[in-house]
């Protein structure tokens, strides 16, 4: 059970682990004891689990019974065993505790996996196992087209293609349509022999903003693929939270250098681990997320 996905509710992480055997995902009974209490204290958490389960036998709740345990990440960073719910168990779970934050919280974990976003997240995560992913052309804009157009293919109509309207994102506008393909060609054009080449080109991509929508989650795997190309190294982005990630991002318009500082700091040579990459599109989703 390698394939580890994280999913935020209000900017806390709820882990998850795929289970083959069974076709479903176990998901961390105490990342969500922590959302439900707005606890950040790890031992805590644990305690008032562990209250909480005595209780439940008690009274003989379907939840305890239901809980199975599988090796998590730990806070000491070692994989121990954990308690885990599946899809049901965590309603039903969340049905115990009072209040609104209870009641938006099952709201939020029962939201649809059909939606665009959640069907281009689940695309994304195959991309790593396709061998479509050897094909993709590398710092290029036709590589990231290869990409938006996989992800989004069947989901948007102009899947891949480059936008032929203007656009703008919080007061910024991005590349006039009339200019894209030169800027585009430009783009092609630049070095990315060195991480710092590497984030240039990534940010002048970003610039440009070549799809009407889907470009920070196809930029973001773009970047990576230079980076494990040129440089044997990816992001480990589950290490930038997303307010320092979307504030260097807007700087990166008239400095990219606070974009670099960022991204150094969260470079790994770990380019071929599964659950890195899944780690890496579940935060990326999650940048984008209102």
């Amino acid at each position: 059970m390698t394939k580890v996905s994280i999913r935020f509710f209000d900017d806390r992480e709820v882990r998850a682990v795929w289970d083959d055997e069974n076709s479903k995902w176990w998901f961390s009974v105490l990342d969500i004891v922590a959302v439900l209490t707005n606890q950040d204290d790890y031992s805590k958490t644990r305690n008032y689990w562990k209250y909480l389960k005595a209780k439940l036998k008690k009274e003989n709740s379907q939840v305890v019974s239901a809980t199975t345990q599988l090796r998590f990440l730990a806070p000491d960073g070692k994989r121990r065993f954990a308690d885990m719910l599946d899809y049901e168990g965590i309603i039903a779970l969340g049905k115990t505790f009072p209040g609104t934050k209870a009641n938006r919280f099952i709201e939020w974990f029962t939201y649809s996996p059909e939606s665009i976003d959640g069907k281009s997240k689940f695309k994304a995560y195959a991309l790593f196992e396709t061998s479509f992913v050897e094909s993709i052309e590398v710092g290029t804009a036709k590589g990231l087209q290869q990409i938006h157009a996989y992800i989004f293919g069947g989901l948007y109509d102009f899947a891949g293609q480059i936008r032929t309207k203007n656009i703008a994102k919080g007061g910024y506008r991005f590349e006039y349509a009339q200019y894209l393909m030169s800027a585009l060609l430009k783009i092609d054009q630049m070095p990315e022999t060195n991480f710092d080449e590497i984030v240039e080109k990534y940010v002048a991509m970003n610039k440009v903003h070549p799809f009407m929508e889907g470009n920070g989650r196809s930029a973001r795997i773009w970047l990576d693929l230079m980076l494990k190309k040129q440089l044997k190294k990816c992001v480990d982005w589950s290490k930038i939270g997303k307010t320092d990630y979307m504030n260097a991002m807007i700087i990166s318009s008239v400095d990219s250098s606070v974009l670099q500082a960022l991204l150094k700091t969260a470079i790994t040579g770990d380019i071929n681990s599964h659950e890195m990459y899944m780690k890496g599109i579940d935060y990326s989703y999650y940048y984008e997320e209102n």
